[in-house]
């Protein structure tokens, strides 16, 4: 079985996903949706914009992905996707889980559902570790501009702005990505908290997740500097405003006294 990942979109609108799709979910609440098709098929829908298929062929997910398409909000145009191999071998004592694949004695939804699930958090990680980037990059873009002008030419509207960005990044990780919360299944079963615990390890989600919140840190930080100093020289344009009215003011009582 092949499992593939796709982040498609920033937000996916589960809950109208659901009243329309034909076919009844295993597994549904307001962050996820996971279906069997008729075929044995698997396909997993985050809240978080990503799509997991599993034994899907490339026609098939593009069929699926161009219907999901509709209940998408902010479509990402640029490709972020992961694949995974999942093998059965009924010799195997213990699950072999390797770089791109895993080999398991016995498989059931749960298992599929949990291996899913991790792909999926691994393809938002590549999205937010792209946008933290971006991020990351205009700032020290403006740091380099601090450095050889001795100013900054962004305006107190425009820091701000991107200090809202770089807060709906850091919170939109925060509230979608549950790195450190495993399903309730894995609680109960050993062979599903084993393959929980070595997917994370394998796709080091925990180490990508702090890297990126590491980052935003570092940005956020920065930007609360930029936008106390843009705050300084607004006072001392709105200072020299004052203290320029206050000359022609004067000017003006001096040439009415001597004309």
């Amino acid at each position: 079985m092949k499992i593939e990942a796709f982040q498609i979109a920033e937000v996916l609108n589960l809950k109208k996903f659901k009243q329309e799709y034909t076919s009844e979910p295993l597994l549904s609440n307001n962050s996820e949706l996971f279906y069997q098709t008729q075929t044995g098929q698997y396909v997993y829908l985050l809240s978080y914009g990503v799509v997991v298929f599993a034994d899907f062929n490339p026609l098939e997910q593009s069929s699926f992905i161009k219907f999901t398409k509709n209940y998408a909000e902010n479509w990402v145009e640029e490709v972020f996707q992961d694949d995974f191999d999942v093998q059965i071998n009924a010799s195997v004592l213990t699950e072999v889980i390797r770089h791109n694949s895993i080999t398991v004695a016995t498989l059931n939804d749960d298992a599929i559902r949990i291996m899913m699930l991790n792909i999926a958090q691994s393809v938002a990680l590549d999205y937010y570790e792209s946008l933290t980037y971006a991020i990351l990059k205009n700032t020290r873009q403006m740091t380099d501009q601090l450095e050889l002008h001795g100013k900054l030419h962004s305006s107190q509207k425009a820091l701000l702005r991107f200090i809202g960005k770089t807060l709906n990044v850091k919170n939109s990780i925060i509230d979608n990505l549950y790195i450190f919360d495993s399903p309730d299944e894995t609680w109960e079963n050993e062979y599903l908290e084993r393959i929980d615990k070595g997917l994370k390890k394998v796709f080091d989600l925990k180490m990508r997740y702090q890297d990126i919140d590491y980052k935003l840190k570092i940005v956020q930080e920065t930007l609360t500097l930029f936008t106390e100093l843009v705050q300084n020289r607004e006072s001392t344009r709105l200072e020299w405003i004052i203290i320029v009215l206050i000359l022609i003011e004067v000017f003006d009582l001096l040439l009415r006294k001597i004309f």
